[in-house]
């Protein structure tokens, strides 16, 4: 599995219900404590309406399988997500630089306070911390965390 060959591309329309399935197995994995606001459904129909046709969204290929993706918004880190068995495996340092690569000048992303592998990922990368709230702004209500990233000058 993690051993095959692995193709990050952008995403097209055929994409969009395996990315979907791909980032509802990783939330569940990583947020267990964190109810979803949206049911399965209605994200299967975010990522076919919204975040393959009209963000800069990339998917890891394996064989025929989407194994992880990447979504961008001009400066913003929207989406980074690994099916749970493809974390550890490089595969999340690949979609980081491919983002840093895009968004030269700089990224920011928010993340769930109580999901501490993604922050340390984050900060791994070059991330500081900006900003926490209360999570009234999300949909989930959850306390969150802004993280800025800048290149070195």
């Amino acid at each position: 599995m993690p051993s095959d060959e692995v193709l990050l591309r952008r995403a097209v329309a055929a994409d969009a219900r395996p990315a979907a399935d791909v980032w509802l197995r990783s939330y569940a994995a990583a947020l267990p404590t964190v109810q979803c606001a949206h049911d399965d459904v209605d994200v299967r129909d975010w990522f076919a309406r919204v975040l393959v046709p009209q963000y800069k969204t990339w998917v890891a290929v394996t064989g025929d399988a989407v194994v992880g993706l990447l979504v961008l918004n001009g400066q913003e880190l929207k989406q980074l997500y690994l099916d749970p068995p493809w974390r550890g495996w490089g595969l999340g340092d690949r979609f980081m630089a491919l983002a840093k690569q895009r968004q030269p000048d700089g990224l920011s992303l928010w993340t769930f306070q109580v999901n501490g592998p993604a922050r340390r990922f984050y900060q791994r990368h070059g991330f500081v911390e900006v900003e926490r709230t209360d999570g009234q702004r999300n949909d989930e209500r959850e306390p969150d965390v802004r993280y800025v990233w800048r290149p070195r000058t």
